[in-house]
């Protein structure tokens, strides 16, 4: 007699589950999906084997150590920030293409602002990011150092946007203030250190309550304004 899971017509039988191929692909998709709901800190290869239904001694025939992996992961996403296509003849729309792009992937990816300050890697992808934004400067008359310049500009300005949008969220995170609780909330505090006249350059601004800088709904706008001053001082000091 076979046993009830043999019993019955072959249709009607639940079929094993099998374990997906082990590959390296598979476990980087993996590693970045837990860096995504949970951070970087999160990642490991026992995790990592476990979501894959693996062994961890198993991994370790495609991954050699962890820290292989994040540079693995931190090429993965580069590859995200890679614009489509061709990108647009003046240099300022085809840089603003590739910031904007930077900024979607850093802040669907958060973690790869943390990792790229531990492990300042650069894999194919990385590369090709740098070529993509060489590219769109290459009409400019000017000397490669230069246009590195600019790209190093830009990447710190998309990167700096992005901490503080992060910083932004943590703060918030747990507490589902509006904007005039929070103004009550810190009035009081504030007001102490206005009325001291310690602070004749910030009085004026945190008269009204703390001031809502990075607010979400004005995110955008910010980071296309601040984008547009740069360019804007870039091209006025090389006379682009």
């Amino acid at each position: 007699m076979g046993s009830e899971q043999t019993q019955g017509p072959v249709w009607a039988r639940e079929v094993a589950k099998r374990r997906p191929k082990l590959t390296r692909e598979a476990i980087v998709a993996s590693a970045i999906a837990i860096a995504d709901a949970e951070g970087i800190d999160a990642v490991s290869i026992r995790r990592v084997a476990a979501e894959l239904g693996a062994r961890a001694m198993s991994l370790y025939t495609h991954i050699e150590r962890k820290e292989d992996l994040f540079d693995l992961m931190a090429d993965e996403v580069n590859a995200e920030i890679l614009v489509e296509g061709e990108l647009p003849g003046d240099w300022r729309e085809a840089i603003s293409a590739i910031v904007r792009r930077t900024r979607e992937v850093l802040r669907r990816h958060p973690w790869l602002v943390d990792l790229v300050s531990r492990r300042p890697q650069v894999g194919p992808n990385g590369l090709r990011h740098g070529e993509q934004s060489l590219a769109a400067l290459s009409r400019l008359r000017i000397e490669p150092e230069w246009k590195w310049r600019i790209i190093a500009a830009v990447d710190d300005y998309a990167l700096g946007f992005v901490i503080r949008e992060g910083m932004r969220q943590e703060g918030s995170r747990g507490y589902a203030w509006t904007q005039a609780e929070r103004d009550a909330l810190m009035r009081p505090y504030l007001r102490e250190f206005i009325d001291s006249g310690e602070f004749p350059n910030l009085a004026p601004l945190l008269a009204d309550g703390a001031p809502d800088v990075e607010g979400g709904d004005r995110a955008d706008d910010d980071f296309e304004r601040g984008l547009r001053w740069m360019l804007d001082g870039i091209a006025r000091d090389l006379a682009l």
